[in-house]
């Protein structure tokens, strides 16, 4: 693994995920809990560029300045969704639930055997969908940030066999050779469309108040491929090892030629972001990028 590799880290040390791992198997629960929301407090203070992220995205998302509580729940909920992952790495039985909205193109699509590019966004329990997606029983692509101290995201890789594998995108030598070999093979391409980081491609669409900058590349892929698009989100279920998975409309390019797809990929993508942003305000603390939110979009020279 590169040096760049190895300094690209999880907070905290390299042996916290199967601490957590162990004590929350082996401690009975009423004494687990407290100590892991106690210790979300250490966190607070030890972490304070994601605690000045959470506030400033609460502060947009809320129309008012958070309270340290709020601030604290935010980091309660990221945590619980680190802990669902940990238990599911470990074999915990975990059950998805397709809701019915969408839900039956999604299903056609994905028993059609074709490639699907599969967007999502670092909300609630969507970073598990990759996994998921498994259930039906094709082969997942997953593109994603490889860093030092992921033990995790092993784990869930060994678990899930032969039906997963990882596309780094902070390994750009052979990234277009990868997922071009993902999309001839026939399997579904996994990637979150929220960050900025690694996009080549970005467009500003409104969200939260503003025109912010988001990834557009997955439907510059979809083009180029002529492959359909379909978002997904993992919401939290009845019980605690329950996610609901929530499915967009599918885009899907047709013969009408590039700007014409363009046009109609920038409207099904800001359809996709009201209805992300309707769940991030009925659901604050599930919005998991502690990160600055997305910048606006300088307004063009005419209107300025």
């Amino acid at each position: 693994m590169s040096p760049a590799i190895k300094s690209r880290r999880n907070p905290g040390p390299n042996w916290g995920f199967r601490f957590l791992q162990v004590t929350e198997h082996r401690a009975p629960r009423w004494i687990f809990r407290p100590a892991l929301m106690l210790g979300i407090w250490v966190g607070l203070l030890f972490m304070p560029a994601q605690r000045r992220h959470s506030r400033a995205y609460l502060r947009v998302v809320l129309g008012r300045p958070p309270r340290l509580i709020e601030v604290w729940r935010h980091f309660l909920a990221f945590t619980d969704f680190l802990m669902l992952k940990l238990r599911v790495a470990r074999g915990v039985p975990h059950r998805s639930q397709l809701a019915p909205e969408n839900a039956v193109e999604f299903e056609a699509l994905m028993r059609s055997g074709r490639p699907v590019l599969m967007g999502s966004f670092h909300f609630g329990r969507s970073d598990l969908l990759g996994f998921a997606l498994s259930d039906f029983k094709r082969r997942v692509y997953i593109l994603r940030q490889r860093i030092g101290n992921a033990d995790d995201t092993a784990q869930l890789r060994r678990l899930f066999g032969e039906w997963i594998s990882f596309i780094w995108v902070n390994e750009p030598e052979n990234l277009l050779f990868a997922i071009k070999a993902a999309i001839d093979s026939g399997g579904c391409l996994a990637m979150q469309c929220d960050r900025l980081e690694f996009s080549t491609k970005a467009e500003p669409f409104q969200f939260l108040g503003a025109r912010r900058m988001f990834p557009f590349g997955i439907y510059h892929l979809a083009i180029v491929f002529r492959q359909p698009v379909a978002f997904c989100l993992g919401l939290p279920g009845a019980t605690r090892d329950e996610t609901v998975v929530q499915a967009s409309p599918v885009f899907l390019p047709d013969e009408a030629g590039r700007e014409a797809n363009l046009r109609r990929a920038r409207e099904h993508f800001q359809a996709v972001l009201v209805w992300l942003e309707t769940l991030v305000r009925q659901n604050p603390t599930l919005w998991f990028n502690f990160l600055p939110l997305n910048p606006e979009s300088p307004a063009p020279a005419s209107s300025r």
